[in-house]
């Protein structure tokens, strides 16, 4: 039905970070208005798992891929010339 079409790097690592933040949201919000009524204990534990996703989440967030140059971009026009000119031709060669 759907051609599958690779997302922008900017758009998976969102959604990377997205996702990780949700996951430790729903973690807190369980533990402590549910899982508490049973077990305080498991619900420490929860907390302690969804209190590590955050900088995990932030790593993997600001990740660079492969394909990413933003990272190199100096500010010097020559410098930023030369990268361009060699992500043309890994582009040619990649066709």
């Amino acid at each position: 039905m759907y051609a599958h079409r690779r997302l922008p790097p900017a758009q998976r690592r969102h959604r990377r970070y997205f996702a990780m933040m949700a996951v430790c949201i729903t973690l807190f919000v369980l533990a402590w208005s549910v899982v508490r009524l049973w077990s305080v204990p498991a619900a420490v534990g929860m907390c302690v798992v969804a209190m590590v996703i955050p900088p995990i989440a932030a790593i993997i967030g600001n990740r660079r891929e492969p394909d990413e140059r933003w990272w190199d971009e100096s500010g010097d026009p020559e410098s930023d010339r030369w990268w361009r000119e060699l992500d043309e031709q890994d582009d040619k060669h990649s066709q």
